[in-house]
């Protein structure tokens, strides 16, 4: 007992070590102050990206409005005259969030209807009800999502993360496309396609997305799964901006990060559990880092509707700044990495059915994995192999913890 009391006290020290590190890179860039090319900074709330916006006459259908940064998105929105669609699983909750609203805003336009991204069938119910509505639809908001739970498959036998946060959107959009398409055409306003995903989308599984596995629970790691659905999320709005440029259609996707922010997303980490020691650490260093709802609904309603983002599409935007053109992306783009149609194009390969889904493309990806680049290696590829005829005498390696 006194020694795995050692190794969580030792895991603990290590894990805060990283922590602290993250910190001091967060205040590195004078986190809060600095503002980017957009005019704001990374403290900026919703209201203030929004303000002087008038959207009446805008329809916007906003996923997991019930809780966190949907609330808040959904409240501005309604703020600046948008017809606001809150997709909700729970409707009580729903209903008490759009009591809430109309309430501060006697003049908002907001309804609830039922949505539970992790079921396809509720997926098609519900844009088959708003299709039929004869409601416009200017905006699309995929802010609904989970966070690192322990392995669990979804109503349709699909891994959880996946279902959720990815397939669901996905299906979702498809679902809704056509309607965005008459609205842009027949009012001539832009449409946007907004879908909320998270820093985690640069650390997936190794291979990306693991389009053969899945389902496969001995190799479930839930922030890895995390990072795939985040990735995901990111390859799909790249996709539809190339598909909307193709077809010349009025519509532009983008995905963003909207901040490190304490909300019931972290409901499956055991870390913020009330009666973990860890929570005293986090709360204290929140303080410093985490931004609050209104900061991080900032970002997925600058997107939404500032002027500033008029005709600008498949880009990745954190702290109401494109990283695609300033940030890491950057040099990705710059050699031709991210623009690359291949992974995006297999993931829309792997199509939602109504008893899961099929996956179109397995064996290209399965060969993408195995071909060789320049180097002489592959993506799959070990470590010892890449090292094997190197000579590392005289060396010495500081590695962090």
């Amino acid at each position: 007992m006194e020694s795995n009391n050692i190794h969580q006290w030792i895991k603990f020290k290590r894990w805060r070590m990283e922590f602290l590190a993250y910190l001091e890179w967060e205040n590195s860039r004078d986190y809060g102050k600095m503002k980017g090319s957009s005019g704001f900074s990374s403290s900026s709330t919703a209201e203030e990206v929004t303000h002087g916006v008038d959207a009446s006459g805008l329809t916007a259908i906003v996923t997991g409005a019930s809780s966190g940064i949907g609330i808040e998105t959904a409240r501005v929105l309604a703020l600046r005259g948008v017809h606001v669609i809150m997709g909700v699983r729970n409707m009580a909750a729903g209903r008490d969030v759009k009591e809430a609203i109309v309430k501060e805003i006697p003049s908002a336009k907001v309804d609830a209807m039922e949505l539970d991204l992790s079921s396809l069938v509720s997926v098609r119910n519900f844009a088959s009800d708003f299709n039929s509505s004869g409601h416009p639809l200017n905006l699309l908001i995929n802010n609904a999502g989970i966070m690192a739970p322990p392995f669990m498959l979804s109503k349709d036998n699909l891994e959880l993360q996946f279902a959720t946060n990815y397939l669901g959107h996905f299906l979702l959009a498809n679902l809704l496309l056509d309607t965005m398409k008459k609205t842009a055409r027949e009012s001539n306003r832009e449409g946007r396609i907004i879908n909320v995903s998270s820093e985690f989308h640069r650390y997936p599984y190794p291979e990306g997305i693991r389009f053969d596995k899945i389902n496969d629970q001995s190799g479930y790691k839930k922030f890895q799964a995390y990072g795939q659905s985040k990735l995901a999320n990111v390859l799909h709005a790249n996709e539809l901006m190339r598909r909307f440029k193709e077809d010349g259609v009025n519509i532009t996707a983008n995905s963003l990060h909207p901040g490190v922010i304490a909300t019931n997303l972290f409901r499956h980490n055991t870390s913020l559990a009330d009666d973990n020691p860890i929570r005293v650490f986090l709360e204290s260093a929140a303080r410093l880092v985490l931004k609050n709802v209104q900061q991080g609904a900032a970002t997925t309603c600058y997107v939404a509707l500032n002027p500033q983002v008029k005709g600008v599409s498949g880009e990745y935007f954190s702290d109401l700044v494109s990283m695609d053109r300033t940030g890491p992306l950057a040099l990705a783009r710059n050699r031709n990495e991210m623009d690359k149609p291949p992974l995006s194009t297999d993931l829309w390969g792997v199509q939602p059915q109504r008893k899961g889904f099929c996956r179109r493309c397995g064996n290209d990806k399965r060969e993408k994995l195995s071909k060789k680049g320049a180097p002489g290696f592959s993506a799959s590829s070990t470590a010892a192999k890449v090292a094997q005829w190197i000579d590392g005498s005289g060396l010495t390696v500081l590695r962090t913890l």
